[in-house]
């Protein structure tokens, strides 16, 4: 019985976390009612979600105000950019809707699949901005070049964030219950399930031993990609390099 009592238990350690991701979704919510700052929202919401994630722990507010502030100009940036694309490609689909014809069929078919890429640079591009520095140019192709080559990953991540939707339009009852889980902790939730997918995805892109200096909010994938390539590279020589020691001892032999 002491032990139910007892603040590390898993119970009491689940309902700490709910807490913080109920205060991260009030903060997600309120900052997103100008709509334009839609996307340092997410950016500062993923920040936090990906440090829970990892185990780190430390103050929800703060870490979401820090991302929020860092990243502000490059995120409204890209959220004005998805928006205004985003809106183009619904305007299409609807002036088709009751169209007819071959050349209408293949609007069509490139219009799903431009949607089916913009789903993919959506999903990653945020939690990108958290967690890496880039440009925005740099942003968009890492996000899409995550996508594809993660692809059953972000397969189960768009099944997350699809189903959580569609599952709160089912009927009228499913309806208001779902406007008020959203409401609570509807979107920190959904980001905290996929920040585990991402913890593993960005693993690949991030030093193997950063130095405590060192600010991991500030890695730049170019950097780190370079780097992989120059120790690939160190190897590659040392390897060269030990077998022609090997062959020279084998011929003075």
């Amino acid at each position: 019985m002491s032990n139910f009592f007892n603040m590390d238990n898993g119970l009491f350690r689940a309902l700490g976390k709910l807490a913080d991701l109920m205060l991260l979704n009030i903060l997600f919510i309120v900052c997103s009612l100008p709509i334009f700052t839609i996307g340092a929202s997410f950016t500062a919401m993923y920040y936090v979600t990906l440090k829970l994630a990892e185990n780190e722990e430390g103050y929800i507010a703060r870490g979401f105000w820090k991302s929020f502030k860092q990243n502000f100009k490059q995120a409204t940036i890209i959220w004005l950019i998805m928006l205004f694309f985003g809106i183009v490609l619904v305007l299409d689909l609807l002036i088709l809707k009751d169209s007819t014809g071959t050349f209408v069929t293949v609007l069509r078919v490139v219009i799903t699949a431009t949607m089916i890429i913009y789903a993919l640079i959506l999903l990653y591009v945020f939690p990108i901005l958290a967690r890496f520095y880039n440009s925005v140019k740099d942003t968009f192709k890492n996000a899409f070049i995550m996508a594809v080559v993660n692809l059953p990953r972000t397969f189960v991540m768009l099944v997350i964030c699809a189903a959580s939707v569609l599952a709160t339009f089912l009927n009228t009852y499913t309806l208001w219950y779902g406007i008020l889980i959203w409401m609570m902790a509807g979107f920190a939730l959904v980001a905290f399930a996929n920040s585990f997918f991402f913890k593993k995805i960005f693993a690949k892109y991030t030093p193997a031993d950063p130095t405590e200096e060192e600010d991991p909010d500030a890695w730049n994938l170019d950097e780190i990609e370079k780097t992989e390539l120059d120790v690939e590279e160190v190897a590659a020589s040392s390897e060269e390099t030990t077998d022609a020691s090997s062959k020279d001892e084998t011929k003075s032999e």
